[in-house]
C-alpha cells in the first residue's frame, strides 16, 4: 500500500514551500484560486495559513473540460469566483491532485477568459503517476506512483481526508 502524509502536514509543507516560492519570485500579493472542489477546500486553508490579502477565488471548470463525451457534465456545477479580471496579476492555483493535467489545463483556460494574468504558480496538495499533459505543480505536498487501477479520491472539507481506491476493471 502506498504511503501518504497526513493532510495537516502535507499542507504545513506546501504552504511553507509556496511562501518560499512567492519570496524567490517577488511576488507579495497573489490571488489564490481554488479548483472545486477539492482545490477550493485546500485553498481556503492555505489561504489563511499564508495570510494572503486579496480574497480567495475559486473556479469550477466544468465547461471547460475536454473530456465531456467521456464522462458526462458534471451535475452539480458551481459558480466560478473570480475578480472582474485577472489582467497582470499574480496568481496561485490550487488543486487537490495533479494527474493527467487536463483539468489545469482547463482552469488556465477559463482563466485566461478574464484576462492575461502576470504569472500562474500552481500547488497541488498531490502529485500523481499518469500525465497526459506537460504541466507539472511549482510546488506540491507529495508525490505519488500509483498504478493505472488505482485513484486517490479527497474528501472533506472538514475533517480534510483521502483514500486510495482501486478501480474495477472493465471486461
Amino acid at each position: 500500500m502506498t504511503h501518504v502524509a497526513k493532510p495537516d502536514q502535507l499542507l504545513e509543507k506546501l504552504a511553507t514551500d509556496l511562501n518560499n516560492l512567492l519570496e524567490q519570485r517577488g511576488i507579495d500579493n497573489p490571488l489564490m484560486v481554488g479548483i472545486h472542489t477539492g482545490g477550493a477546500w485546500l485553498a481556503e486553508k492555505l489561504h489563511a495559513l499564508l495570510n494572503i490579502k486579496q480574497p480567495l477565488a475559486t473556479l469550477d471548470i466544468s465547461f471547460y473540460r475536454d473530456d465531456f463525451s467521456r464522462i458526462g457534465m458534471n451535475p452539480q456545477v458551481k459558480a466560478s469566483r473570480l475578480p472582474p479580471q485577472v489582467e497582470n496579476i499574480h496568481i496561485i492555483l490550487v488543486d487537490d491532485v495533479l494527474q493527467t493535467g487536463r483539468t489545469i489545463r482547463a482552469a488556465m483556460n477559463e482563466l485566461f477568459d478574464y484576462g492575461r494574468p502576470a504569472s500562474i504558480t500552481l500547488a497541488c496538495l498531490i502529485e500523481r503517476s499518469g500525465r497526459e499533459l506537460p504541466i507539472q505543480a511549482d510546488a506540491v505536498g507529495q508525490i505519488l506512483e500509483l498504478n493505472d487501477h488505482e485513484e486517490i479520491k479527497l474528501t472533506g472539507p472538514e475533517p480534510l481526508a483521502w483514500e486510495i481506491k482501486r478501480l474495477d476493471k472493465a471486461p
